[in-house]
């Protein structure tokens, strides 16, 4: 009689343990070590390797297809306003991400850099959509190229493939399956397959080729440009359209607007630069090549900072360019360079720049390939995704479960969707994954500041080891930025106040950016509630700022830091996040039955079998001592001693 009451105590010890169990494994940090020497990859990426690989990745798409589409559609003659608007986000998240790759350098990116800090749940949130941003961005790679070509020889494919082939689906699919986009993208896959080295050159050549095609661009658009292309009027408009009797050129035309320089108004302008992100993605796939650099913690944070300058400078040359050879209302949305020559009377030129434009493509095709399944491989090693991804083929020494996963997978969406869906899709995705590293800096107190040591309370703080003394051992990998151990006697308040206020920071972003993206002429025209709210909002963020600074900072010594913290990454937030708020809802629904598909992947098997639940970290404690081990190999080693309670 006694039992029966204490089964309901029972019961809920029981169910307070599972609920804690579960949320320990939702929050759990992945502890690095450094890299045995058998599992380490051959190094022999420099820094010229990782800039060709940055801009390789960069410019593609977006600089040869994108242009034409966001002056056409949505900003006239403004997409330089749009692309400085992104590149400014894209540097500021650029810098904490150099500073990332700076102190892990490791392959995974966001990914890597989410779980070290925020936790399984939050990384594999990062992963995965990463994996979206960079399957995507193959995908619209192939539709370009396909483009391209096709309109080098006449529009036939296009033409045989709609007569044949025509979808009739709803207006999120393509007006026809583009088989030759999904050709394409296998035949890269299956170069891939063969090995990764054999393209590097291969890379390195056609990005070459790519800058001469663009620096040709550029200077031709100053040659050929007219000023009056920027300030169109209606009656232009009109003149250009009332005289023609050509249906298909008419039906070429896009609306007029506004006219002037910015005809789609401030809106236009945000929009298009939201649409612009997407441009920018190929400096964070640097990070996933640190395994396979010859000095990551140097070349990764200088290749990041030498591809997005590179990049912005290319961006902005060819929207000048193109929209001063022609009105930004005639320009051919799915192959506006080649056309714009035709429209100058450069015919020749049209040829020569649709095959280098063609070669650029195959490089930002290479690039972008050789960047997705270092993540897929990172998340199947650690078991969030299915082990299986990871294997290594015996012979070509790749990964080629995840090269084929990716592959196909970005077959199907070059088949089925339209470039300016895919860009639309991506975007978000890739603003997502970039708000990661500013969220992780944004403090300058991370993984290396508070780590839980001991039952009994405490902090173990790694901090900079002095390099002052005469007896310093080399570092190796990441032990370089571990630094040296000190306990500290305080209790572990400082972690949990900097994630807090971390989290509501980003929630006072979130709230504001929705607000401002919602009802902009109601806040700035001083509708007392939504102004009055926005101004709380702005008062909050000054505190929980204050906050953040407060906190105190890592010392580590490092090729880089990111400046003006934690003001730049907090911006950097708020930016990402109010250009998210710029898509439609229909981006909006895709994006979220990705995240769908994700989550039940993890909820149904990384959760249960990722390595932290095999391991029970749970239920391990940690400490670290040094061993001098310099008679064996000059470096640092870290021994673990695992403790179970």
């Amino acid at each position: 009689a006694s039992a029966t009451p204490e089964s309901p105590s029972i019961m809920s010890r029981m169910l307070h343990q599972y609920v804690r169990q579960f949320g320990q494994k939702l929050i759990h940090k992945w502890l690095l070590e450094p890299r045995q020497e058998s599992e380490r990859t051959t190094a022999y990426l420099n820094t010229l390797d990782l800039v060709a690989v940055g801009v390789g990745s960069t410019l593609g798409a977006g600089v040869y297809i994108l242009t034409g589409e966001l002056a056409k559609m949505r900003a006239g003659p403004a997409p330089v306003i749009c692309f400085l608007v992104a590149a400014l986000s894209c540097v500021m998240s650029s810098l904490c991400f150099t500073e990332f790759g700076a102190r892990v350098p490791r392959s995974g990116t966001a990914y890597l850099y989410s779980y070290v800090t925020r936790g399984q749940l939050c990384a594999f949130i990062t992963g995965w959509n990463l994996i979206l941003s960079y399957v995507i961005a193959m995908a619209s790679v192939a539709r370009t190229w396909s483009y391209i070509f096709d309109n080098l020889i006449g529009n036939h494919i296009s033409q045989v493939l709609q007569e044949s082939f025509s979808l009739n689906m709803p207006y999120f699919l393509a007006r026809y399956p583009d088989f030759f986009a999904l050709g394409l993208v296998l035949l890269v896959t299956g170069l891939q397959v063969l090995g990764v080295r054999e393209l590097t050159l291969v890379n390195k050549v056609f990005t070459v080729i790519n800058i001469l095609v663009l620096s040709f661009i550029i200077l031709s658009g100053f040659i050929k440009g007219d000023l009056h292309n920027w300030k169109l009027t209606e009656q232009d408009y009109m003149l250009n359209t009332s005289g023609s009797t050509d249906t298909s050129r008419l039906e070429g035309f896009a609306p007029l607007g506004s006219g002037g320089f910015v005809p789609f108004d401030f809106e236009g302008i945000l929009h298009g630069a939201a649409t612009c992100f997407y441009a920018f993605l190929g400096f964070d796939l640097i990070a996933t090549r640190g395994g396979e650099a010859l000095n990551p913690q140097w070349s990764i944070p200088i290749s990041i900072m030498i591809t997005l300058f590179i990049c912005f400078l290319a961006y902005f040359g060819v929207s000048v360019a193109l929209t001063l050879m022609v009105p930004y209302y005639q320009i051919h949305r799915d192959s506006p360079v080649p056309q714009a020559f035709l429209h100058v009377g450069w015919d020749p030129a049209r040829y020569v720049m649709a095959v280098g434009t063609l070669c650029a493509l195959t490089s930002s095709c290479l690039g972008t390939m050789f960047t997705t399944p270092p993540v897929i491989c990172a998340m199947a090693e650690d078991r969030l995704l299915f082990w299986g991804l990871a294997q290594i083929h015996a012979r070509t020494c790749t990964p080629i479960m995840a090269i084929m996963s990716a592959g196909n997978l970005a077959g199907v969406m070059a088949l089925l969707f339209e470039f300016r869906d895919l860009v639309d899709f991506l975007s978000i995705g890739t603003l997502l994954s970039m708000d990661v590293p500013p969220c992780l800096v944004s403090t300058g107190v991370s993984l290396w500041s508070y780590s839980e040591t001991d039952k009994m309370g405490g902090i173990l703080c790694l901090w900079q080891l002095r390099r002052s003394h005469g007896d310093m051992m080399a570092l190796s990998d990441v032990s370089s930025f571990m630094g040296g151990l000190k306990i500290l006697t305080s209790l572990s308040s400082g972690s949990s106040l900097f994630s807090s206020s971390l989290t509501l920071a980003v929630l006072l972003l979130t709230i504001l950016s929705l607000l401002l993206a919602q009802w902009p002429r109601r806040v700035f025209s001083g509708d007392p509630i939504l102004t009055t709210v926005a101004v709380l909002l702005l008062l909050l963020i000054t505190g929980v700022t204050v906050i953040i600074w407060r906190q105190p900072q890592d010392s580590t010594a490092l090729y880089f830091k990111a400046p003006a913290l934690p003001v730049l990454p907090l911006v950097s937030i708020f930016v990402n996040v109010y250009l998210m708020m710029q898509m439609t809802s229909g981006t909006w629904a895709q994006f979220g039955i990705w995240n769908v598909i994700g989550f039940l992947i993890y909820f149904g098997y990384g959760i249960r079998h990722s390595l932290a639940e095999n391991n029970h970290q749970y239920h391990s404690l940690y400490s670290y001592r040094i061993v001098h081990a310099s008679e064996v190999s000059n470096k640092m080693i870290f021994h673990k001693e695992s403790t179970t309670t």
